[in-house]
């Protein structure tokens, strides 16, 4: 399977929502497998460039983000509308075979989905993450968390040698 390139997304730090230097990695139609066929075979590609920590869900519906670790998410089932990047951030349309790769910091929400909307998601090194909200008195310590945040060995979908480890200048 050809890897695609992302589509790359950078938001800024809007005071509540810290956000990231690194930018939001979206890859459309980046795999065909749907439903848990589909679940297990980002899970397995994940996994072989080092994120784990893996679970099956939705996106919460209130603006997040983690301050210590990254994520990938993997949708393999429905659709949804998400909003990336906080209030003033920007709404994605993401359906079943779409990765997001989220840098630590960027607020991300769901907006509205489908029935059957489902995302697999992950982490480099099988961190666990935080769970921050933008709220009063979060910050300075997110900010030095999201700094000290360790950077991918990978890019959860295309491995060593493309996505982030291009995109994202440390």
């Amino acid at each position: 399977m050809p890897i695609t390139t992302p589509k790359a997304f950078y938001f800024k730090d809007d005071g509540s929502i810290p956000n990231s230097k690194y930018p939001l990695l979206v890859y459309q139609n980046a795999f065909t497998q749907r439903g848990n066929k589909g679940g297990d075979w980002i899970e397995q590609r994940f996994a072989s460039n080092n994120w784990t920590n893996t679970w099956r869900w939705g996106v919460y519906p209130f603006h997040h983000y983690h301050s210590n670790t990254h994520e990938v998410l993997g949708c393999f089932s429905g659709s949804a509308l998400l909003h990336m990047g906080g209030e003033n951030g920007k709404k994605i349309n993401v359906k079943a075979g779409d990765i997001l790769v989220i840098p630590a910091g960027v607020g991300h929400k769901c907006i509205s989905h489908s029935d059957d909307f489902t995302v697999l998601g992950a982490y480099p090194n099988g961190l666990s993450p935080d769970l921050m909200r933008g709220e009063k008195g979060e910050r300075p310590q997110t900010d030095r968390n999201i700094a000290k945040a360790p950077f991918p060995s990978a890019d959860p979908f295309s491995g060593n040698n493309d996505g982030l480890t291009k995109l994202w200048k440390q």
